[in-house]
């Protein structure tokens, strides 16, 4: 009898995320990324004898907002303890960290699995814990030669957030990652450079095997230190494969504690083992005996909680329901904090929120590609933008001319209202001096009249266009229009 074979994926994520303190976790050192190879250390980060850790205060405020962002309790009582390993880049032999007393613990973020342009599908993956660690140096494996160490990571400040294994697919892996760096970058603790390690992810995964009726586990792959997210979903995807097809050839029973650590070899597209271990006993915690345990008053933890601010999704809903923007509007307006904060200064301020919203999505992100800088080294401010756009709705100057200004805004910084006064730009508006740049367009151009009365009916478009040029661009383009097709259907 053929056996029915079905499973579930499972999937829970720990995502290491270093923080954007101007210093180390526990040490002076600066914390910045590059430099010259140990560079940036000292005798703390080092863990040379002698030298004792202090817990930096940036360090500790920057996790407890990571942890309300995503929907966490605050622990006033937690501690740090000492998790035992031996690699070459953990110079002390043991790692600082937060073993049974986390910071934060009992979160959630929602994901959304809708394809794009379609209406939102939302999962909730639960978080376990999120706690303070320090990251290990970094080591270069120089194939045919020799390894070298660079220390200057030791001690950089991270957290580790930790999933429920809630996570049913390798895309749904991917996405609740890029969620969680949107939320994390949005509020300002991280910069979340994947290609510089900033915020890395090791997904454990295994299959509930449905078989005659009888359930079965395949033992936890840990897939370590992915720094994008298609590399979540590519070496999930082929995680689930290798453990579905070693169950069909292996159905040996392994102890609940079994767990391999793999790595993800890109140019082979195949997960490889790195070693087995049988359970975190392997690392002999113990309380970090030169480190206090941190006791935090509920007045602090209130006073994190208000530097939050508004989160991604809210601010997307608000600006949909105020501002009636599409879905790919706040998307994009909303990828960095500081141009969600531009866009609204600017829209406050302004009589159309949509047109500044197309001001800034066509022509001001432009820029900033074009020109390879920030918002903060652009020579306008939101300002400038709301006054254009007011001065188009009051019908002040053309769209052609709009575009004229925006481009003279930015070279000098000018506000809209100087330049149209300098560059006598003012819209005509008055229907009479309008009506009298028709009849002198229509006398000139006899031929295309006669067109017109043969059928011709682009003619319309062209006269139009005449009328345009006769004033500059200043005479108001509907008006003219108007008065263009009422001309041409009396003759």
């Amino acid at each position: 009898m053929s056996s029915e074979l079905s499973y579930e994926v499972i999937i829970g994520c720990e995502i290491h995320c270093q923080l954007l303190t101007k210093t180390k976790a526990f040490c002076s050192c600066e914390n910045r990324y590059g430099g010259m190879p140990n560079s940036h250390v000292c005798p703390v980060c080092l863990g040379l004898p002698g030298a004792l850790p202090v817990i930096g205060s940036e360090y500790v405020r920057l996790g407890i907002k990571a942890g309300f962002a995503l929907g966490c309790t605050i622990n006033a009582f937690s501690k740090f303890d000492r998790k035992h390993y031996f690699y070459p880049d953990l110079v002390k032999g043991y790692q600082i960290t937060q073993y049974d007393k986390p910071i934060c613990e009992n979160g959630a973020v929602e994901i959304n699995m809708a394809p794009p342009n379609e209406p939102p599908r939302m999962r909730t993956i639960r978080i376990e814990r999120i706690h303070l660690e320090e990251d290990a140096g970094k080591s270069l494996h120089i194939e045919g030669a020799h390894s070298y160490i660079d220390y200057n990571r030791c001690g950089v400040p991270l957290i580790e957030i930790v999933s429920k294994p809630d996570m049913k697919s390798p895309e749904e892996a991917a996405q609740y990652m890029q969620t969680v760096r949107e939320i994390l970058k949005f509020i300002g603790v991280t910069d979340g450079n994947l290609e510089e390690g900033a915020m890395r992810c090791d997904a454990n995964i295994n299959l509930k095997v449905f078989e005659n009726g009888k359930e079965y586990r395949t033992p936890i792959s840990e897939i370590k230190n992915m720094n994008s997210f298609r590399t979540v979903r590519d070496a999930c995807a082929y995680e689930v494969q290798r453990q579905l097809e070693e169950f069909k050839t292996d159905r040996q029973e392994y102890s609940p504690d079994f767990k391999r650590t793999m790595g993800w070899d890109e140019p082979s597209g195949k997960t490889v083992i790195q070693r087995t271990k049988n359970s975190a006993i392997d690392y002999r915690f113990m309380p970090e005996p030169d480190l206090l345990p941190l006791m935090l008053s509920q007045e602090y933890i209130d006073s994190v909680r208000e530097t939050v601010g508004e989160l991604p999704a809210a601010k997307r809903a608000r600006f949909k329901k105020d501002y009636g923007l599409s879905d790919f509007d706040v998307e994009t307006l909303t990828a960095e904090r500081s141009l969600a904060e531009w866009f609204e200064a600017a829209a406050v301020k302004a009589k159309d929120a949509k047109k500044v919203a197309n001001w800034v999505l066509a022509e001001l992100l432009a820029v900033l590609n074009d020109k390879h800088i920030g918002l903060d080294q652009l020579p306008i401010t939101p300002e400038h933008i709301a006054e254009l756009v007011n001065a188009l709705e009051a019908q002040t100057i053309t769209s052609k001319q709009a575009k004229d200004v925006f481009a003279e805004m930015m070279e000098n910084g000018k506000t809209p209202q100087e330049i149209i006064k300098e560059k006598g730009l003012t819209q005509v508006s008055d229907a009479s001096a309008i009506e009298k740049l028709v009849d002198e367009v229509f006398a000139a151009n006899p031929q295309a009249i006669a067109d017109w009365k043969k059928g011709k009916t682009n003619v319309a478009g062209w006269l139009m266009g005449q009328v345009m040029k006769k004033s500059q661009g200043k005479a108001n383009p509907n008006q003219t229009t108007e008065l263009v097709q009422k001309k041409l259907a009396a003759l």
